[in-house]
């Protein structure tokens, strides 16, 4: 009973931060077709991610087809050492763990990109700042009450949120970088770019492969536009 009214929390919290209309979202630049991107995004996941996220439809060996990698690199500069081409991304957090920890097992991320959207995922990954009135000393822009940390605080530093009351309910107006990270801010957008884009990748692999046969595909149909205007003109030449 304490699992189920723990899930039925999590998901009335996920629905709130995904109703939520008072931040604007920013907009994500998705490119399947840059393979270096995707690369940089799935190395982030495993270094920042995977530690508690799975991505279960996913293998390493697709990764690496898909990416344009041989095995042996894909291992060597993006997988988790000690892991073979052919595991699935599980994170090797334990279940029992994680609920401890967390209070409840964090999501399985394949289709999040799908199922939220990318400009919501880039905006909430950048959307963390301090809130010393919660567990885990942060909160978020995008989806109040989280309950993750934000993993990228080195990178991208502290923000403190411009709040201002309206209504009488705290609005979230803006962020403000209080402490500068290691990275600059367009570092550090650039890195979650390519995080969603491979998020984006992972929640339909196949887009991949629609892309390179839609080339073919309209080469294929200006190629038979112009043969049916050479047999319309053949047909109708004596019809006067």
């Amino acid at each position: 009973m304490r699992r189920i009214i723990t899930l039925l929390l999590f998901c009335a919290l996920s629905v709130e931060g995904y109703a939520s209309e008072d931040v604007e979202l920013q907009a994500a630049n998705i490119d399947l077709s840059d393979k270096r991107s995707l690369q940089r995004g799935a190395k982030t996941f495993v270094t920042y991610c995977l530690g508690c996220h799975s991505l279960k439809y996913m293998r390493y060996k697709r990764l690496a087809q898909d990416f344009g990698l041989d095995e042996k690199k894909m291992l060597t500069q993006i997988a988790p050492q000690n892991a073979s081409i052919y595991d699935k991304m599980f994170t090797a957090m334990n279940k029992h763990d994680a609920e401890k920890w967390f209070g409840i097992q964090p999501p399985d991320l394949s289709l999040i990109a799908r199922s939220r959207g990318t400009d919501w995922l880039y905006t909430y990954l950048k959307g963390f700042y301090v809130d010393k009135s919660k567990p885990l000393g942060v909160n978020n822009a995008v989806f109040p009450d989280v309950g993750m940390p934000n993993v990228f605080w080195q990178l991208q530093g502290q923000q403190q949120a411009v709040v201002n009351m309206v209504e009488g309910k705290q609005i979230v107006e803006g962020l403000v970088l209080d402490k500068p990270g290691t990275l600059s801010e367009k570092e550090f957008d650039d890195l979650v770019n390519d995080l969603v884009n491979f998020l984006a990748y992972v929640g339909e692999p196949m887009q991949l492969e629609r892309v390179s046969l839609g080339k073919y595909v309209l080469l294929y149909l200006f190629m038979f536009l112009g043969i049916a205007y050479v047999l319309k003109k053949e047909y109708w030449k004596d019809v006067h």
